[in-house]
């Protein structure tokens, strides 16, 4: 597609204790009991998605380590994380970007993925990270990490869904219960049908079907009961550097 370069890096994960990644997915099993004995809620916090984002304007230097050091913290396989966001930067400064971690339960097993936004002067690098237990056709575990780099001309919408409780005393920059960031770019569409009527409640023609068309490339969501406000808060501020970014380009 014109205008988007994909990069995918695979890599299998030796599944023995003590051997990188595989001592890290234990690790990750060990929490995932520990949080579900913590407290029901916490349970519902690790299925809702953990999340460490890192919204924020600043020296370049100084956001290229804040972005290394949040992908370290997430303790998701950062190595294989940090080499598939590096190859898509292509030495280009980073302006903000967001780090969302997030970890289901898939029938018995635990899945976790982590999705990283980096912004650049010219790009929007959207970086996905998946983990795959065994099955019939891999003896071992293994990971994939795929990045998309879409040029900023490309972005078509912004989306920003807020979540506030008691919105008649809401005010500017004040708490927000949960935030959704949808981008569009027009490299995945969603159409909604459903039959269409003509409004007479006994008329059983057939009047085809009407439906809706809306980009729905990537969405983001992140809580405060599940990621804790400065996540929220820090998910906005990306929010506003991308669509501060997507503006300039239109001027």
């Amino acid at each position: 597609m014109k205008g988007v370069t994909t990069h995918t890096v695979i890599a299998h994960v030796a599944c023995e204790m003590g051997q990188g990644p595989g001592a890290a997915a234990t690790a990750v099993v060990s929490e995932a009991a520990a949080t579900a004995v913590v407290s029901k809620a916490a349970a519902t916090a690790v299925i809702t998605g953990m999340a460490r984002a890192g919204g924020r304007m600043g020296g370049m230097a100084e956001l290229d380590e804040q972005l290394r050091g949040d992908i370290q913290r997430s303790g998701y396989y950062p190595d294989l994380v940090a080499d598939a966001l590096n190859t898509s930067l292509a030495g280009e400064p980073l302006k903000s970007y967001l780090v969302h971690h997030e970890a289901t339960f898939d029938h018995d097993e635990l899945r976790r993925h982590v999705t990283v936004l980096a912004l650049t002067p010219t790009r929007l690098i959207v970086g996905h990270t998946d983990e795959h237990g065994i099955d019939e056709t891999t003896p071992v575990p293994f990971a994939t990490a795929s990045t998309e780099a879409v040029r900023l001309e490309r972005v078509d919408s912004v989306v920003v869904t807020r979540v506030v409780s008691d919105p008649a005393k809401h005010e500017p920059g004040g708490r927000t219960a949960e935030v959704v960031i949808t981008i569009g770019w027009g490299a995945v569409s969603r159409i909604d049908l459903e039959p269409a009527t003509c409004g007479d409640p006994q008329c059983d023609a057939d009047h085809g079907y009407t439906g809706t068309s809306s980009n729905d490339d990537l969405s983001v969501r992140v809580s405060e009961v599940a990621d804790g406000a400065e996540v929220v808060g820090q998910a906005l501020a990306f929010a506003a550097a991308l669509s501060q970014a997507t503006a300039a380009r239109l001027r």
